[in-house]
Parts: C-alpha cells; structure tokens; sequence
C-alpha cells in the first residue's frame, strides 16, 4: 500500500505535467502556433529542464508510471483508425513511411537529450 506522501507527490507530479500541457496548448491557441499544444508543453518542459528551473527529479516517479504503462495511451488510437479504413488502404504506404521516419527522428532527438541531461546531472551513484 503506498504510503498518503508518496500518493501526494505523485499527485503534484502529474499536476505539474498536466500544467505544463494546459500551458502550451494555451500558447499554441494564443499565439496561433503550427504545433499542437502538447508539443509546445513538452518543448516548455525541455526549456525548463535544460536551464535547470526544474530539475529532473521532480517529475522522476509520474515520468516511470507514464512510461510504464505507455502501451495503454495506444489502445483510442487504434481504436479510432478503424473509422478509417479506406483512407488507410489508398494511402498506407506514405502514412507508414511518415510514422517510421518521424519515430527514428523522435529516438535519435529524445537519445541526444537524455545524453546530454545525463552529462550534466549524472545519476547518483554512478
């Protein structure tokens, strides 16, 4: 059973996320941004972590159950493709050749930040 303070913190973690959201979908509304409002939360995040206002630390355990459990985010996705069946027979192939190249660039940006967040905040221990 876990403890009323680690269910607290875990609480102000994902407030503090879902603020971070709620801000940039507010900025992309605002300032009429060609990106959606939740990349703009997590670039504000990235800003934020970079310049060190927050640290890493503060979002570590939201950031392992969110991680953990990722698979359950895909289950209304693939759900809602279904209404889209013909769309996806005629133009699979280019949607396919889109999500593959946009996912290596996603790994290869989200390596080069982790390396370089681990360089300047090594783990304990390490």
């Amino acid at each position: 059973m876990p403890r009323p303070a680690d269910v607290a913190l875990l609480a102000l973690q994902v407030l503090g996320l879902v603020a971070l959201n709620i801000a940039g979908e507010y900025l992309a509304s605002w300032m009429h941004l060609p990106l959606p409002g939740n990349l703009v939360g997590m670039l504000i995040l990235l800003a934020l972590l970079l310049t060190r206002v927050v640290r890493i630390e503060w979002f570590a355990a939201s950031a392992a159950i969110f991680t953990r459990h990722l698979a359950f985010f895909f289950v209304p996705i693939a759900v809602g493709l279904m209404a889209y069946g013909t769309l996806l027979r005629t133009e699979g192939a280019a949607i396919l050749a889109t999500l593959i190249a946009s996912a290596v660039v996603g790994i290869m940006v989200t390596g080069g930040t982790v390396s370089r967040l681990l360089r300047s905040h090594p783990p304990e221990g390490s």
